[in-house]
């Protein structure tokens, strides 16, 4: 899954791909480089960001989309939203996935959204809100919390129609977790999986893994690389990166040397 974020604010490439031409361009590269999906997002879920508006999320996100979808048809586009208004222009434009960050808390009627729809979407866990998710998040048992999060989520889902093969999860690394949780989420990730979902997992270039390296922002695709794999091992059945072409070049020759007969071509994701 590759990360196009249409905003000024979001912590590794804010402000690069504003401009609806620059989005566009650098989605069409990503789907080049080899991504399945495509996660198109207009608000800023960084520690500490505001939130946006529905109108200007939308005015960010939807053009960009609906000139992806003609240029990129064989590729998923996902909206990365929690508001309904945003996602059902989004899925007008050409979207067939919601990735909400909020797992359907904030506007519980994006759930009917997408049951009415039939499209595909993740549900992540995320301790408060990205304004104050990092402030001393605690837990007794991080993956026992989330996993029990993320199931009663998906249950809430079904209850709303959504067929339970059209969701994934997602246990939010770095979303109201510290480093320590954030080794325990992928060191145990098979807990999560073992849900019975598709586990989505996005380490890219994250703070987590530059408090482990030291590396600034630009310079976190080793680490990125290193917990993209050991989440591959561990169950991750999608990978949420800035960085492509890097990321899947490390799955292939893992997947290669554990899985023999797999190939890039066997690497799209079931999402019906």
């Amino acid at each position: 899954m590759g990360v196009v974020n249409v905003t000024p604010d979001s912590f590794s490439d804010g402000g690069r791909f504003l401009d609806a031409d620059a989005a566009v361009e650098h989605a069409r590269g990503l789907a080049a480089e080899g991504a399945s999906i495509l996660d198109f997002g207009g608000e800023s879920t960084r520690p500490g960001a505001e939130p946006v508006d529905a109108a200007e999320e939308r005015r960010r996100v939807v053009p960009v989309i609906e000139r992806v979808a003609a240029a990129a048809p064989r590729v998923l586009l996902s909206v990365d939203t929690s508001k309904v208004v945003v996602a059902r222009a989004a899925l007008d434009a050409g979207a067939r996935y919601v990735n909400d960050v909020t797992a359907f808390r904030a506007e519980p009627d994006l759930a009917a959204l997408v049951a009415e729809r039939g499209t595909a979407c993740c549900l992540m866990h995320m301790l408060g809100a990205p304004r104050t998710m990092q402030d001393d998040p605690r837990y007794d048992d991080v993956v026992s919390e989330v996993k029990a999060f993320l199931e009663a989520r998906l249950a809430f889902a079904v209850e709303e129609g959504v067929p339970e093969e059209r969701v994934m999860l997602d246990p939010g690394i770095g979303f109201g977790k510290t480093v320590e949780h954030n080794l325990e989420l992928l060191r145990r990730l098979g807990e999560i999986a073992a849900i019975g979902r598709p586990v989505v997992v996005g380490t890219s270039r994250k703070s987590f893994l530059g408090r482990l390296t030291g590396r600034d922002v630009g310079d976190r695709v080793p680490g990125t690389i290193a917990t993209s794999l050991v989440a591959y091992l561990n169950g991750a059945s999608v990978l949420r990166v800035h960085d492509v072409a890097a990321v899947l070049d490390a799955l292939t020759v893992t997947a290669a040397t554990v899985s023999p007969g797999w190939t890039r071509t066997t690497a799209t994701p079931a999402t019906s």
